[in-house]
């Protein structure tokens, strides 16, 4: 079993061992982001991300176009109602 008065004197400068840790974490850290499994699915996720992009700009410009012919029809009806002639009215 570790001795009390080892953890004691460890305890005295957990600030030292805080930054230490700190810097521990940022090296394995730096070691997994350039692994090739990590830029693998990095890679993966951002090209279903345009993917989806994609899909959805495609989307919006068919609702979008929709929308303008449902405008255009209803102007149009609008128009005919204001222009009736005499022989519509027979």
């Amino acid at each position: 079993m570790i001795d009390k008065k080892y953890i004691d004197s460890i305890m005295k400068h957990k600030h030292a061992l805080i930054f230490a840790g700190g810097i521990a974490t940022a090296l394995i850290g730096k070691k997994i982001l350039e692994s090739d499994a990590v830029k693998d699915a990095t890679t993966q996720g951002m090209a279903a991300v345009l993917s989806a992009k994609k899909d959805a700009e495609e989307a919006f410009q068919d609702m979008r176009e929709n929308a303008e012919d449902i405008v255009v029809d209803a102007n149009s009806e609008v128009k005919k109602e204001i222009y009736v002639t005499e022989d519509d009215e027979e």
